[in-house]
């Protein structure tokens, strides 16, 4: 068969430290996997949990532990490795993954500020709008629309062939299309048109959701705003979190010959493991039934 194999180039001196890499990010993996895992257990097994609300988190945070599973395994493997290298199919399906897990990010962000949405401006029609099976609807639409526009340009790139085999980064990402030999400006097009669908129509509609809930919460009793602040809060962080690291991969893949190796290095580093261990921290502390059903079971537990 012949097999054609991309080196990653975006390592650095991983002969020097890669144990100590590998126990830094393996540590980080397990406290991901636990973390996250941990606060989806918790709303699976409470009953009064089993709410539009509720559910979308534990889909988000169960998202984030596939998509660091997408990433963490392979770059631990690549530590510990002679060389650094993946098979061109494999990158592609991992680029796939990659793209599809992060814009099922954004539209499950856009579920549950709709839910909310519903939630704080139509109290009086929320349990007829946010069904079971609208909440079903949502959460197919959040991991199949992204499936279906990504796989586009990944069949395309998959028979276009290579004119360079070493990729600056440290796992497969939007940098790929950088060593085909042909560049496409339909492709690019397209890429935007994914953008906007993915990621910038979902922030806006996301933006305009609570900007309205801000406005209702201003009009309305203290409660209504304790109610809007209590759950909004956490979504907004977290959206603002989702939000840089969009922008992160974008300047990344446009200006990785202007960056520093070192530099890109530690930041993608950081955007692999900053968001997946912060969402779980935001939403355990900041949702008030979750953090009493963590305090309950820490309490258990010593």
């Amino acid at each position: 068969m012949n097999l054609t194999y991309i080196t990653f180039g975006g390592h650095v001196e991983v002969e020097k430290y890669r144990y100590l890499y590998f126990v830094i990010m393996f540590t980080v993996y397990i406290l991901i996997i636990c973390s996250n895992s941990t606060i989806v257990w918790i709303i699976m097994i409470h009953k009064n949990l089993h709410e539009p609300m509720y559910i979308f988190i534990a889909a988000l945070l169960l998202n984030s532990v596939l998509l660091s599973t997408v990433i963490y395994p392979k770059l631990l493997i690549d530590f510990l490795s002679e060389k650094q290298i993946i098979l061109h199919q494999a990158c592609l399906f991992q680029v796939f993954l990659f793209y599809v897990l992060s814009g099922s990010e954004f539209l499950l962000l856009t579920a549950m500020a709709y839910d909310r949405y519903v939630s704080i401006c139509k109290p009086l029609q929320y349990p007829t709008i946010m069904r079971r099976t609208t909440v079903n609807i949502f959460l197919v639409l959040a991991w199949f629309l992204p499936a279906v526009q990504v796989a586009v340009p990944i069949v395309r790139n998959a028979i276009t062939p290579l004119c360079n085999f070493i990729l600056k980064g440290i796992f497969c990402n939007n940098s790929v299309n950088h060593l085909y030999c042909v560049t496409s400006s339909a492709l690019s097009v397209y890429g935007l048109i994914v953008l906007f669908n993915g990621a910038i129509f979902p922030m806006l509609f996301i933006l305009f959701t609570y900007t309205k809930i801000i406005i209702v919460a201003y009009q309305s009793c203290g409660n209504v705003k304790k109610k809007a602040l209590q759950t909004c809060l956490p979504h907004v962080l977290v959206l603002i979190n989702y939000s840089c690291l969009l922008t992160y991969d974008m300047v990344m893949v446009r200006l990785e010959s202007e960056f520093p190796k070192t530099a890109r290095f530690v930041m993608t580093l950081q955007f692999v493991t900053y968001n997946p261990l912060c969402n779980p921290i935001i939403y355990g502390l900041k949702m008030k039934e979750i953090s009493k059903k963590l305090k309950s079971l820490f309490c258990c537990l010593t």
